[in-house]
């Protein structure tokens, strides 16, 4: 017997169950059964037992042992590789290698701590891609301390990579909170997270797109232009840039810091007035609201300011914003007086004394910074408060207004371009989010000696640097404007920032023009990870055979894969 498939001209063809016989020197055939509604999978068993061949139920031949997730892995690691990151860490091969590379990875899969980081590799394919499945807690630290010991030459690596003679370098500080009590480190200062917690600060340098190059860490309390010094000396010794550009904000570049770069002639700077100076002018006559009649920007010179460039500029969106602030800031102070004064008034049998009096109200001005605004008078059981309207009035002049200055003179960069510029501060401001809290979460912080916590810092920033790559090249796809690089140069410098038409489009919709699903980074990479990396078993009569398997790729993800330039296996 045998299967015999029958053309049926303009009908599917018919599946018959035949057997065939000679008779009289002819060959006749003899139609058993008509298989032709039968599934396509039975048929193809019938024929196959009718050949003799022995079947077994799938499930005890072929056998799917374990799947982890691979995907989001293979593209981290292809992209680290097309960054060269292995020769970035060390021109040789080696276990500390491999051990860093796997916590960069791990820091954008799932940051954790590095006892954690051992038990969370072993649920991806990322100990097995990079072979280091047997590591542990102690193995990581040890490699902590052999990137530490690496770090200068990284990061030398990086700037001869990313920044050039004349170009532009961002710096800009920030801090985390540290729970221990052993870190040198850990010192009472601007806590930026707004805890009352010691805390350690870092200074991120970066080239002009925002791309890390180099990261410093210094004690709690050190102020923020206490670090511009060892970053000049850094960018002009170790990085050995004869001509660059540092852009920092105003409380980084005082005039007395200023008045140290100036020193170095080929060293240029880009920063901002502070509110009091901007004041001076305003009330010297140098800045005035006609300045602005036809142009939101215009450039001034003033004598206070010799051989500089100052390019004023008034956003009346800023104004606005920055008056109802003030409005709310002064109505919440005064609705806490307002307490303070009637509590003063109660207690007539034991009075509240003036410095009793005074703590209560230093409280409320320190929380909400408005002190210089109101006209107070404290006495022994008595207390009253009312606005300081000529400061107001004072401060309402500034609203709105900010004042950029330079160094560098009018054939090298214009008017224009030096807002564009200071602005770009933002993109390091970017990073400090990505780093703290959306992505990598540097902090808390778990390490307890000086050296494990600048490793670790160290390790943070180059996990961003991988994921400032991922970003650029997925943006067509993730909820961010994948134009803004070269808009950012061509849109007016003062007004508010706006995203662009494709931009705007893609948000709404959440699909691209290609009619892919937006994502963020972190649900494409889950998405990416449900490629995964399967254990196969066959058993065919007693010779067990163990294979990889890896998924195919559904049509999103072999775009995602095509936009890193990364080949599927």
């Amino acid at each position: 017997m045998y299967i015999d498939i029958v053309p049926n001209r303009n009908s599917p063809p018919a599946v018959l169950l035949r057997e065939s016989y000679r008779k009289n020197g002819r060959i006749i055939k003899r139609t058993i059964a008509n298989l032709s509604k039968c599934p396509p999978d039975a048929i193809e068993s019938f024929r196959l037992a009718l050949r003799g061949v022995k079947l077994t139920p799938q499930a005890d031949r072929f056998i799917i042992e374990r799947s982890i997730p691979f995907g989001h892995v293979e593209a981290l690691l292809g992209l680290m590789n097309s960054l060269k990151m292995d020769t970035l860490l060390s021109s040789r091969p080696c276990r500390e290698r491999s051990l860093v590379l796997a916590m960069i990875a791990q820091r954008l899969l799932d940051p954790c701590s590095k006892l954690s980081t051992t038990r969370q590799w072993h649920s991806t394919a990322l100990a097995e891609e990079l072979s280091v499945a047997d590591a542990d807690e102690n193995d990581l630290y040890a490699a902590l301390d052999w990137l530490l010991d690496r770090q200068e030459r990284i990061e030398d690596k990086l700037a001869k990579r990313h920044l050039h003679n004349g170009g532009h370098v961002l710096f800009d500080v920030s801090s985390s909170s540290y729970h221990g009590r052993s870190c040198p480190l850990a010192s009472y200062g601007y806590n930026r997270d707004g805890e009352k917690l010691p805390c350690i600060v870092y200074g991120l340098l970066t080239d002009e797109a925002g791309r890390p190059v180099a990261v410093e860490t210094y004690p709690g309390n050190t102020a923020d232009s206490e670090t511009v010094a060892g970053q000049v000396d850094k960018l002009r010794i170790r990085f050995n840039l004869d001509r660059v550009v540092l852009v920092g904000d105003r409380g980084m570049l005082p005039q007395s810091r200023i008045d140290e770069i100036k020193k170095i002639p080929q060293l240029g700077w880009i920063t901002a007035l502070r509110s009091s100076s901007i004041r001076e002018l305003l009330e010297n006559g140098v800045v005035q609201m006609s300045l602005f009649d036809q142009r939101n920007l215009a450039e001034i010179t003033c004598e206070e300011y010799p051989g500089e460039r100052l390019v004023a500029c008034y956003n009346p969106l800023l104004a606005i914003d920055r008056r109802h602030t003030r409005e709310d800031l002064l109505l919440a102070t005064e609705e806490k007086l307002a307490l303070i004064a009637a509590e003063v008034k109660r207690r007539i049998h034991k009075q509240l004394l003036a410095n009793e009096i005074g703590i209560k109200v230093g409280k409320v001005l320190s929380r909400y910074k408005m002190g210089k605004h109101f006209i107070l008078d404290i006495q022994n059981g008595a207390f009253s408060y009312q606005r300081n309207t000529v400061s107001i009035e004072k401060e309402e002049c500034l609203d709105g207004i900010y004042i950029i200055r330079t160094s560098e003179d009018g054939n090298k960069i214009a008017a224009d371009d030096i807002v564009r510029t200071y602005k770009s501060l933002g993109q390091v401001e970017q990073a400090f989010r990505c780093i703290k809290n959306l992505d990598i979460r540097i902090r808390p912080i778990h390490h307890r000696t000086e050296p494990r916590v600048k490793a670790h810092i160290f390790l943070c920033m180059l996990a961003y640097y991988v994921e400032w790559h991922l970003r650029k090249s997925l943006a067509p796809v993730l909820f961010q404007d994948d134009e803004l690089d070269v808009v950012r140069w061509q849109r007016d410098p003062v007004a508010k920032a706006m995203p662009g038409e494709k931009a705007k489009k893609k948000k709404s919709n959440k699909q691209t023009e290609d009619g892919w699903p937006v994502q963020s980074l972190h649900t494409l990479l889950d998405n990416l990870g449900t490629r995964c990396m399967n254990t196969c078993r066959v058993d065919n009569d007693g010779n067990v055979i163990r294979f990889k398997q890896i998924t195919q790729p559904t049509p999103f993800q072999h775009h995602s894969f095509g936009l890193l330039g990364i080949s599927l296996r």
